[in-house]
């Protein structure tokens, strides 16, 4: 297999090559064996057939040199003509080289190169022309025509690749905006958990920190080991403050107004609903299960997931209407967001938005679907474990 491999490898690279080497040997010996050439001057018949063949053998040069490569052929073959007229319009393989040559300055990638690379074929094939003994009026017209014909095959071939890859780079252009919007959405999304968590962590842990403090301070004066103890943990708990604190100075996008505002959580959950009915779309919450008090972590990422989901239907889904389900589980939280709209077109869900929820879901080890329902609109499911 990789001697075939290798074989096809080397044919694409070479083969063509090996073609237009055989094409000058077939012109040089088509001059030499076949005696009904018509001759036109004093020429040696070897002389004829190396030059025959030097003007096809220019084109082994067309990768380093892609526009004086097939341009030198018909330049040769214009001035050889002037020496002897009949020579390069005899052997078949020489005419077939010229359409090569014609069909490679079409393909030229610089549309001026390739507009010379025309005036060149055309000149060219009509001095061959006139000073072929055996022409007639009708081939000066027809064959510069004929590789006119073939040059435009060339440009049409080229410029269709240029569109292609001209779309391909948009696509790829397009992709890797896409990637950057997603990236940066995620990283607000991880900036915005990591400062709403903090004031309830922090929170959690300044608690803690005042009922250690007051615990030592209650024990007696003799009980230094447990004062001490109680102390470090004082201590510890502190520091955890003052580097938290820290942190979220690093990662603090700007603003102050999310800083100041209340942090969200199921409790204004039907204030958001209102908000959203009142920018013109109809929210019903049904609500499943025994309701009872969340982690905080788990309070503000559950109204986030539902604030994020209902702002997608007013953005994309085209929707009359939505529904937000609260499912109440003693080990997990499960939230649906469901709309009548279209759906997404492609059935995947891959918006910015969406980013974000994975990246709270993420956080708590949850589970989130996201595409298109059965019955129509798009559902948004998110499972939150409490335990």
């Amino acid at each position: 297999m990789r001697s075939v491999e290798r074989g096809w490898s080397l044919a694409r690279r070479f083969g063509v090559d090996v073609l237009i080497v055989l094409a000058a040997l077939e012109s040089a010996l088509e001059v030499v064996v076949r005696h009904d050439t018509p001759r036109q001057s004093g020429t040696s018949t070897w002389i004829a057939a190396l030059a025959i063949a030097a003007v096809v053998v220019v084109l082994l040069a067309r990768r380093h040199f892609p526009f004086a490569a097939p341009a030198a052929l018909w330049v040769l073959a214009a001035a050889v003509s002037f020496v002897d007229g009949s020579l390069v319009v005899f052997p078949v393989s020489a005419f077939l080289a010229a359409m090569v040559a014609a069909f490679l300055l079409g393909h030229l990638r610089e549309e001026l190169m390739a507009r010379l690379g025309l005036a060149i074929v055309i000149g060219g094939a009509a001095i061959v022309m006139k000073n072929d003994p055996g022409g007639t009026f009708a081939q000066l017209i027809l064959i510069p025509a004929l590789f006119a014909i073939v040059w435009t095959a060339g440009f049409a071939l080229r410029q269709r690749g240029a569109r292609t890859e001209a779309a391909e780079e948009r696509a790829l252009l397009a992709e890797r905006e896409r990637e950057a919007a997603t990236r940066a959405a995620v990283a607000e999304e991880r900036a915005r958990i990591a400062r709403e968590l903090h004031d309830t962590v922090a929170h959690a842990i300044s608690v803690m920190v005042l009922q250690v403090g007051a615990v030592r301070h209650h024990l007696p004066e003799d009980e230094h080991e447990r004062r001490n103890a109680l102390r470090d943990v004082e201590q510890v708990g502190r520091t955890a403050l003052t580097d938290m604190r820290r942190f979220l100075d690093v990662i603090r996008m700007g603003g102050t107004d999310m800083e100041l505002a209340p942090l969200p959580g199921l409790d204004r959950l039907d204030a958001l609903l209102e908000d959203v009915g009142r920018a013109g779309l109809p929210v019903r919450l049904r609500t499943d299960g025994h309701r009872v008090p969340l982690p905080g972590g788990i309070d503000i990422s559950a109204y986030r997931i539902i604030q994020e989901g209902l702002t997608n239907v007013l953005k994309h889904a085209h929707a009359s209407q939505a529904e937000v389900s609260l499912h109440f589980c003693p080990d997990q939280l499960r939230i649906e967001v469901r709309d009548d709209g279209r759906g997404a077109g492609h059935g995947s869900g891959d918006g910015h938005g969406l980013a974000g929820i994975r990246e709270r879901v993420a956080l708590f080890g949850g589970r989130i679907t996201a595409g298109n329902a059965a019955e129509g609109g798009f559902l948004l499911s998110t499972r939150l474990p409490l335990t």
